[in-house]
């Protein structure tokens, strides 16, 4: 293998409590020491994954895809139109809904900060204890809005605004995107062509739903064994729980580490 793409919650990071064992960040050194690039694909914003560039992890694909970086190199980005933004927040506040914003940073509408709801989902989703600071502008590079409803809540802004595609991860919270091409498969794809690496040599770990296009995308297709039944479905393998070191133990079993 000369690539592994890695999601981060409940694959790097424990599903139970969110942290990083000693385990696994030494499989990710180690495998950096051997010369395999690793990458990071996940539906976080960039600036929440700072953690990972300590260990040298260098290429990271935020926001599911609509954000690629290698180091400050931008390799590719997907921004939402800044009407349909303006339109889809004026919208939320019309209704009370929160909305986070993934610029560089991470953002928020500053509405129902003090719902129940909204704090235990920024903490299930990316373990935020407290709400991210209100959005000065909407006048930037916006990559991803999460919308915080539930299926029922999130119906009005379907029928409104027809043309988007809202994909839940959550029973509160569901990403709000604008192009049919962002993905994770398509942005390994990319990052794939921009290391002149075929996907045969790839690998990769994940455990959620947004994961499933990533394995069957990579030669190799690791599942943790905290995933559901469609990845674990998808995958080549299932390994054990990211809480059980599952990474390493995949990384040992096919050697490459």
């Amino acid at each position: 293998m000369k690539v592994v793409f890695f999601d981060v919650d409940g694959t790097l990071l424990s599903e139970i409590d969110r942290s990083l064992s000693p385990s696994t960040a030494e499989s990710i050194r180690e495998l950096i020491r051997k010369g395999v690039q690793v990458v990071l694909v996940t539906g976080r914003p960039y600036n929440l994954c700072e953690e990972f560039r300590s260990l040298g992890i260098d290429t990271i694909i935020s926001a599911n895809g609509a954000l690629i970086k290698s180091g400050d190199e931008v390799i590719h980005k997907s921004v939402l139109s800044a009407q349909m933004v303006r339109e889809f927040s004026e919208f939320a506040e019309l209704h009370g809904h929160s909305i986070s914003y993934f610029t560089e940073s991470f953002e928020m509408n500053g509405l129902s900060t003090a719902d129940e709801r909204l704090r235990e989902a920024l903490q299930d989703t990316l373990g935020l204890l407290d709400s991210p600071l209100k959005i000065s502008t909407l006048d930037q590079d916006i990559y991803c809005m999460c919308l915080y409803a539930d299926e029922n809540e999130t119906e009005k802004f379907q029928v409104k605004f027809p043309a988007l595609r809202f994909v839940r991860f959550h029973p509160y919270v569901t990403n709000v995107l604008e192009a049919s091409e962002v993905s994770k498969s398509i942005a390994a794809g990319k990052v794939l062509n921009h290391l002149k690496i075929s996907k045969e040599e790839a690998m990769a770990f994940g455990d959620g739903e947004n994961d499933v296009d990533l394995l069957v995308h990579a030669g190799i297709g690791i599942a943790m064994g905290n995933g559901g039944k469609r990845i674990k479905q998808s995958a080549d393998y299932v390994t054990l729980r990211a809480s059980e070191d599952g990474v390493t133990h995949a990384l040992k079993k096919f050697k490459v580490i």
